[in-house]
């Protein structure tokens, strides 16, 4: 039961039903019979940068058109990814998204992949306007968000990584490690500094190895870090996943790292500056044939993650859902989203998906209380 924002009572039943509605004088009319569907809360996808052939970099409209494409798929709150481009062009694109915040709730602020990464691990980044994170470089990127940053993905090994992932944790962001070649000394001094997440485990930074074991097992071993993963079947194969779930368990958050062709034809696309091909939903970039985000959404990756590698559902739900809301603090009341995000409960968000039994695709999307879809 919502009373337009926030859910105000939950139940199993037909009698709980009833006596909410007589408690809160709700009338029958407005009461939905969901014939036996999943009703999950709306997904939260903290890594994606478009779909519907623009990305969040484009202004405004490009904004208005690249969430519509996620809504429809059951995303309902979303933190908006910006590629690597020129310094100042990303500065322009912090400050239009800050002005969206203002009139969006479902827009939860910035992330800033890049330009701090390590050229060896850029993926399909610019290499030409990677830098390390100097300190006045980080006073223009706070200034230039002005409270919408959320999180920023830095490679720890770079000079001024360490010093860079304190500064912006100090400044309320929280920083995340990825794009690296760092060692497991460094990426734990770069979580003790106050790095939150690590950006999609897996891609773009060195591997597992038994005696060079690098940033991902500094991540599992810390209770406190979040970790992005793309299942897509293409990202990370399969049994990775499963790995992944099993390494740390309630700290998976799904992620979709979606390019502006999520939910288009194949074809050519740009990333930033950066010609892409898509063949079979798969994007590489045109000069080095490197992976270029994905066409995922979070739709798809829940569905894969129950339906194809036999995660429970409620795992599942809770890598799109209150993983992700947990790793900003929105999985309780704050002031960016007020109502907390992430569960069917009463006193948060009135986000709220219904989702076909058999095959998990979402047949109705609820925002703020509002029928999207």
């Amino acid at each position: 039961m919502s009373d337009g924002e926030s859910l105000v009572a939950v139940g199993t039943s037909d009698d709980d039903c009833e006596t909410a509605c007589r408690n809160l004088n709700i009338p029958d009319t407005a009461v939905m019979d969901a014939s036996g569907a999943i009703m999950t809360p709306g997904y939260v996808d903290i890594h994606a940068h478009g779909a519907w052939g623009t990305s969040f970099d484009d202004g405004a409209e490009g904004i208005e058109l690249a969430r519509a494409g996620h809504l429809s798929h059951g995303t309902t709150r979303q933190v908006l990814s910006l590629i690597t481009n020129p310094f100042d062009t990303i500065c322009d694109n912090l400050r239009t998204i800050r002005g969206q915040t203002d009139m969006r709730s479902d827009i939860l602020g910035v992330h800033l992949e890049g330009p701090f990464l390590a050229a060896s691990r850029k993926g399909a980044h610019n290499p030409e306007c990677l830098c390390d994170p100097v300190d006045g470089l980080v006073d223009d990127i706070l200034r230039a968000a002005d409270g919408c940053l959320r999180q920023i993905t830095i490679a720890p090994e770079l000079p001024h990584g360490i010093s860079a992932i304190r500064r912006f944790a100090d400044a309320g962001v929280v920083p995340a490690i990825g794009h690296c070649d760092a060692d497991y000394e460094t990426a734990r001094q770069g979580f003790a500094a106050g790095a939150g997440i690590m950006t999609h485990m897996f891609n773009a930074m060195n591997g597992l190895h038994h005696r060079r074991p690098g940033p991902i097992p500094a991540a599992v071993e810390d209770p406190r870090v979040t970790i992005e993963l793309i299942n897509d079947g293409f990202h990370v194969s399969d049994p990775m996943v499963k790995l992944g779930f099993g390494f740390a368990p309630h700290r998976i958050a799904f992620v979709t790292d979606a390019m502006a062709a999520t939910g288009c034809p194949d074809g050519r696309y740009l990333l930033g500056a950066l010609d892409v091909d898509v063949v079979d939903g798969h994007a590489r970039l045109m000069s080095n044939d490197a992976i270029a985000g994905s066409t995922l959404v979070l739709e798809q990756a829940v569905q894969r993650a129950v339906l194809r590698l036999g995660i429970s559902a409620p795992d599942a739900v809770e890598a799109a859902t209150l993983t992700p809301a947990r790793a900003f603090g929105y999985d309780k009341p704050n002031r960016v989203t007020g109502r907390p995000l992430g569960l069917l409960a009463p006193g948060y968000a009135a986000d709220v998906l219904l989702l076909d039994p058999e095959d998990w695709t979402i047949r109705h999307v609820w925002c703020d209380g509002h029928a999207v879809r």
